[in-house]
């Protein structure tokens, strides 16, 4: 028998509150395992340490140099940036394409390098089944035969992941330690050098996920109109009532004023890259002085350099006469003892000046001295560069890795680590002499990796540790899935009690 309306409306309207809190439960869940991009981080790989000793080393006799930002870290690996790519969190595939490059050279030969290889574009994938590799774009000259060969992203090493689930990570993931095997594409890079399955330096990476973001509400219906709505009169692009006001009168011909010299154009916005001295931060951050480096006040940590931003200034095109003041300070520490930094050097406030085709690097120096003291100095002349061939273009006055020659002020600031005319790290700047214009993109080196104490840590076995959020669940289920379960049996639970309710009550009468 039907049932009466009454009670068919209250089992809708029940069905239908335990239908909405069911999908405001099971739609976060399904905002966790919506696909999502990468962007940030870096990768820190020494490649394989034998492998630079021998390139650097009195047999082959060569050297090693950095392209597309890449930089150096603790004395012995290199940092690539920039990570981009894609993540499901459901699965647990990762995919970071990362920027910067090495390229190794030796054994010359008749002004020639028998060995010549270039690795850059490094890509870790992970599949969804956790097998991983290391990729990238490779240019290596055979031994044997000296042809010049070139692959785009070769599968350079396999990855091991065992034991790690790369699931339902939000924010900042971090592997460290994943060991690293050459694989058949890789050992023809290395042109022979090393067959596959040799052991390569284990591979740290940290890339930024995007947290999970709510499913938005379905669009809801609009109101209907009001009656007031109705009759209100619609916008129109009728005039005002206001009288326009008359044209201005041209003024009478006359002859044109005099040029007046414009004034120097000023700005408040710019950036200043410096990495300081390659060699500097390897040792800051090396064997020795075990230490580091802090960012502040508006610096940022590019990875082969420091960028200090913003700026203030003004530039006369007529002159060529520049004066720069950019925010932020750097502070160096290490050679720690007990409570106190042998080495702590701060760097702050650096300024650019041009003026009569001299260029000069300067900054606020203090902190510790070798001897023990301290120093407290204010706009030390760093450093020389020649501004030949200095125009703006675009809105912006910039200056691409100027060749850098320390003073004897900044030797001194540097402890006498560095004699007068010692060749410093590039410098880099833009100002923005028109506001809008854009200033170049700083190499995104991600958050700061999480860490967190492995089972490797304490055993000295290498092993990737991921830190990431923790998707929960149970037996691979999310909570979310049980909850909504639940509302799910109660929902039709309620409904089918109603129904029995209304037929117990039916028989008795539908018998007589």
């Amino acid at each position: 028998m039907p049932l009466p309306h009454r009670l068919r409306r209250a089992a809708a309207g029940l069905v239908a509150v335990l239908a909405a809190l069911l999908t405001a439960v099971l739609l976060p869940g399904q905002a966790q395992a919506a696909e999502g991009r990468v962007s940030g981080g870096r990768l820190d790989w020494g490649i394989k340490q034998s492998f630079l000793t021998y390139v650097t080393g009195p047999i082959a006799q060569g050297t090693w140099a950095l392209t597309g930002g890449a930089a150096t870290v603790s004395g012995s690996g290199f940092r690539f940036h920039s990570a981009a790519g894609t993540y499901d969190p459901a699965s647990g595939a990762l995919t970071a394409a990362f920027s910067g490059g090495v390229r190794f050279t030796g054994h010359q030969e008749n002004g020639a390098n028998a060995l010549d290889l270039s690795i850059g574009k490094l890509t870790f994938r992970a599949a969804a089944g956790g097998a991983a590799g290391l990729y990238a774009d490779v240019s290596s000259k055979s031994r044997e035969t000296g042809q010049v060969s070139s692959a785009s992203q070769a599968k350079l090493a396999e990855l091991s992941l065992a034991g790690v689930d790369l699931r339902g990570a939000a924010g900042t993931l971090t592997l460290n330690n994943v060991p690293a095997t050459l694989t058949d594409a890789g050992a023809k890079a290395f042109g022979g050098f090393y067959t596959a399955g040799t052991a390569l330096d284990p591979v740290n990476l940290s890339v930024n996920l995007p947290a999970a973001q709510p499913t938005p509400a379905a669009p809801t219906a609009p109101a209907a109109p009001s009656p007031a709505a109705t009759t209100a009169a619609p916008p129109s692009a009728a005039p005002s009532s206001t009288a326009p006001a008359a044209p201005a009168t041209a003024p009478p011909a006359s002859e044109p004023p005099a040029a007046t010299p414009q004034p120097a154009a000023e700005f408040g916005n710019g950036a200043l890259d410096w990495g300081v001295r390659r060699t500097f931060r390897d040792y800051v951050t090396g064997a020795i002085a075990q230490g580091r480096w802090e960012p502040s006040g508006g610096a940022a940590d590019g990875g082969a350099f420091f960028r200090w931003t913003p700026a203030r200034g003004s530039y006369d095109q007529a002159t060529g006469a520049l004066t720069a003041a950019f925010a932020g300070s750097v502070r160096f520490t290490g050679l720690k003892s007990g409570d106190t930094n042998g080495l702590d050097l701060t760097l702050a406030a650096p300024g650019i000046t041009v003026a009569d085709g001299r260029g000069v690097l300067r900054a606020d120096v203090s902190g510790r001295t070798p001897d023990g003291g301290t120093q407290q100095l204010t706009g030390v002349e760093l450093a020389t560069f020649d501004p030949a061939g200095l125009k703006p273009e675009g809105g912006l006055l910039k200056a691409v890795e100027l060749p850098l020659t320390l003073t004897e002020a900044g030797g001194r600031a540097f402890g006498g680590l560095y004699p007068a005319g010692t060749v410093m790290d590039p410098l880099s700047f833009a100002v923005a002499l028109d506001p809008a214009a854009a200033l170049p993109p700083l190499p995104d080196i991600g958050s700061a990796p999480v860490t967190a104490p492995s089972p490797a840590a304490t055993t000295g076995t290498p092993s990737a540790v991921p830190v990431a959020a923790d998707a929960g669940g149970s037996g691979g289920v999310p909570a979310a899935a049980w909850v909504a379960g639940g509302l799910l049996a109660a929902a039709l639970a309620a409904a089918g009690g109603l129904f029995l309710f209304r037929r117990r009550r039916a028989t008795p009468a539908d018998a007589a």
